[in-house]
């Protein structure tokens, strides 16, 4: 069931259309919350967010622009209490009056908040990245007993996460923890390069269309296995 908070009743000071208590909140420099939902089936919440109208010039010419109109943008943002948020910013678009600017029309972009044309945040790359390394971290451990330290943490912490990508990851890995957790217990053992080899089998067995002779097949799988180089091959 969507719960949005009325605009009006979201303003601290009666000479501002915006709540800085809200905004404080959020955290998004230059973005004013207008509106937060709440999704209480998928528990996400959704935050409408927006910049101040203030003066923008047009950054090729530097005449004044004329404000357009407001698109909004979706957005993945990071986690707030717990709970998955998506962030919709409703991005102030310009037209450039100038006639002999090549710019006609563009649009507001910030950084800090997402790349252009990103589907997520800035902030939720970061934990995205994060989280990324934290995992890698387990298999850089000095020592097998650290690295499984931190491989249960991973278990413990992942499949738990608010982020829908990295909850799906930690799922994943606890479907798979003895195998996962095994490799800290078998001097770090791994069929890494039994699935590349797999993989190089794979691809050329594809390339060549399937064998029909079976000797053929073998002396072609054991060449390339070996990484030796034939003109027959190329």
């Amino acid at each position: 069931m969507l719960e949005p908070t009325e605009r009006a009743a979201a303003r601290c000071h009666h000479d501002s259309p915006y709540c800085s208590r809200c905004d404080l909140l959020v955290g998004l420099d230059g973005l004013h919350v207008t509106a937060v939902e709440s999704d209480d089936d998928v528990g996400l919440l959704t935050v409408h967010v927006e910049s101040a109208r203030t003066p923008m010039g047009c950054a090729t010419c530097g005449v004044v622009a004329h404000s357009h109109a407001r698109s909004d943008v979706s957005l993945v943002d990071a986690p707030c209490f717990d709970r998955p948020v998506r962030l919709i910013w409703r991005k102030r678009t310009w037209r450039c009056e100038e006639p002999a600017c090549p710019t006609k029309a563009f649009t507001e972009q910030d950084s800090d908040v997402a790349a252009p044309r990103a589907l997520l945040t800035t902030r939720e790359v970061l934990v995205a990245w994060l989280c990324a390394q934290h995992l890698r971290a387990a298999y850089k451990a000095s020592s097998a007993v650290e690295g499984r330290r931190i491989a249960q943490k991973v278990l413990a912490s992942f499949p738990t996460c608010p982020i829908p990508e990295i909850k799906r990851l930690g799922r994943t890995l606890k479907q798979w923890r003895e195998a996962f957790l095994a490799y800290f217990d078998t001097g770090r053992a791994s069929n890494g390069g039994t699935e590349a080899m797999n993989g190089l089998i794979e691809l050329h067995r594809r390339v060549a269309r399937s064998f029909r002779n079976r000797e053929h097949y073998r002396l072609r799988m054991l060449l390339i296995g070996g990484g030796l180089s034939h003109p027959h091959l190329r």
